[in-house]
């Protein structure tokens, strides 16, 4: 599809100069020939702004290649997405990386993917690929690379570790951006972690922790996605520190993103009473001036990337433009979708009874509890039901089995407990599972846990939901993390899946992507690997059973 040329009557609003006019605004070859000015706002007229980006996210948590991520996004008046391709690396490697670079340049939706920095996330889980830093010197020497992705080893910052130095060293000696991901650190070592020349934060769970690592220097992302969701916690930090946020989704399945975006964290702030043009600092030109994206602001000579909206109130876009190139209308997109070949890496086997297998040794267990849209854990002991000389799932407690098994070779599963899923009855299983991307699974009852695990086996990965004997699943045959269908089809399943998983009893909001969560070694306190129990506090396994 190619830039065209055209014109429009709007109310322009300015974010730089802080007005809003009445304006006529001509276009060709996808950049801006002219802006005639009216006067006073036309309260008859639709409003025009940038489009918005999305400071980070990571698509495949769409569940969507970035080609149909674009489809979805554009509809909100989103232009561009900063990406972070950590999640295929983690099975695929490099070449994951290149994957979506490829397809992402077969749409005009602006997307800018980092070089993934911590690939494995950490020693203690099996993943498909190591990027070292020769492999993240390589990626960064590819112009379609932007910045050096969130640094989320940072008890190897801070301690200098010698890898993690030479990947940071390269992105320096770049001239690019390094993102940061290190929840709960605060004072000197938020400080320390910041003098390393990492540059934002997206995990802050709270103000006090968000404000000191604006001291420090960084930036801060408000993230809102579907498991973990901190704008309420953070949204006050607009009025104080406009300049230095970005609005970010970090991972969004593919039913919220068909709903909304970054528009609607914006028409949130400003129904909270900040100042409009803060607002859209922070949710259209911080991201531009931070990752230098060539996009348009809307003045005379740049590239036409703009979103029309009704009104200044809600924010439901029009129209979305990319490069003069009418993107989406009335909430239809207009791009065509791209196909797709599907890579993988899968060697997975099924499970059988014995697998499930949790011996009682002592009185009680280490449980992880989660918590709906957080992606911090905690850790309880507790003792569910017994049968057989092993622990059983015990939904009247909420005591429901884990099970996180490796997917890059043969090998049994790992089990532990966990409360929070709510689940009365039956099982969730997904080959999401942040970051290695392992098959993770949640289940009141063991044949439903077999059943739902063993459909993904057979499908090379996906997720899946089980009850009574009976699976339902989306397949993901792209790494098993991204279908090759196009988004509106995948979204539609997804929310079918994600109402079986509510009729089990569950009582999360996003129970896939928060199942996804339960192995991200990388946030504490307690998470499951493929190798065992792990406590995100000391950063090393830790047995099941509690010591009497």
């Amino acid at each position: 599809m190619e830039a065209n040329n055209g014109r429009i009557e709007a109310n322009l609003v300015d974010i730089e100069t802080r007005c809003v006019s009445h304006v006529t605004l001509a276009w060709r070859d996808g950049l801006i020939v002219e802006i005639a000015r009216h006067g006073s706002p036309d309260p008859a007229l639709p409003c025009l702004l940038p489009g918005f980006v999305d400071a980070h996210v990571h698509i495949e948590s769409s569940m969507l290649v970035p080609s149909e991520f674009a489809r979805l996004a554009v509809r909100h008046g989103t232009v561009a997405a900063v990406s972070d391709p950590h999640e295929i690396a983690n099975v695929l490697g490099e070449e994951g990386v290149r994957f979506m670079l490829d397809n992402a340049a077969s749409t005009p939706f602006r997307i800018l993917f980092g070089a993934p920095a911590c690939v494995p996330a950490t020693p203690f889980e099996t993943a498909g690929a190591t990027l070292d830093a020769a492999a993240v010197a390589r990626l960064l020497d590819d112009p379609r690379i932007g910045y050096l992705s969130e640094m989320m080893n940072f008890p190897g910052v801070l301690a200098g570790d010698p890898e993690v130095q030479a990947k940071l060293a390269a992105a320096r000696a770049r001239g690019l951006p390094v993102d940061g991901h290190a929840p709960g650190l605060r004072g000197g070592e938020a400080r320390r972690y910041a003098a390393a020349g990492i540059l934002t934060d997206h995990e802050c769970r709270g103000i006090e922790e968000a404000e000191d690592k604006l001291a420090a220097g960084m930036k801060i992302l408000i993230r809102e996605g579907s498991a973990a969701r901190d704008f309420d916690a953070l949204h006050p930090l607009i009025d104080r520190h406009a300049g230095r946020l970005m609005f970010c989704s970090d991972d969004k399945h593919p039913d919220d993103l068909a709903a909304g975006h970054i528009d609607r964290l914006v028409a949130r702030a400003v129904a909270a009473g900040h100042d409009l043009f803060d607002v859209l600092r922070i949710a259209c030109l911080n991201p531009i001036e931070h990752y230098r994206l060539p996009l348009g602001r809307l003045r005379l000579g740049d590239p036409f990337d703009a979103a029309l909206v009704a009104d200044l109130v809600d924010f439901r876009p029009r129209a979305t433009w990319l490069r003069g190139v009418l993107a989406a209308q009335d909430g239809r997109c207009l791009l065509a979708p791209v196909p797709v070949v599907a890579a993988n890496r899968w060697q997975a086997r099924p499970i059988v009874p014995d697998d499930l297998r949790v011996e009682v040794e002592g009185a009680a267990l280490r449980v992880i509890v989660a918590t709906d849209g957080e992606l911090v854990t905690r850790e309880i002991h507790a003792s569910p039901r017994r049968g057989d000389g092993r622990w059983l799932p015990d939904p009247a407690q909420d005591l429901l089995l884990l099970l996180v098994m490796n997917r890059y070779r043969p090998a049994p599963p790992a089990l532990a407990f966990v409360r929070g899923f709510g689940l009365g009855r039956g099982a969730l299983a997904s080959s999401v599972a942040h970051d290695s991307h392992n098959l993770v699974a949640v289940g009141a009852d063991l044949d439903d846990l077999l059943l739902a695990v063993n459909a993904l086996v057979a499908a090379g990965g996906g997720i899946a939901v089980a009850g009574g004997g009976r699976v339902e699943r989306l397949p993901l045959p792209v790494a098993g993390l991204m279908s090759d269908a196009d988004g509106d089809t995948v979204a539609a399943r997804y929310a079918e899946l994600d109402a079986l998983a509510r009729g089990l009893g569950g009582k999360l909001r996003a129970p896939f992507m928060t199942l996804s969560f339960m192995a991200l070694l990388v946030i504490p306190e307690l998470k499951l690997s493929d190798r065992g129990l792990f406590d995100g506090r000391s950063f090393g396994f830790v047995p099941n059973a509690v010591a009497a």
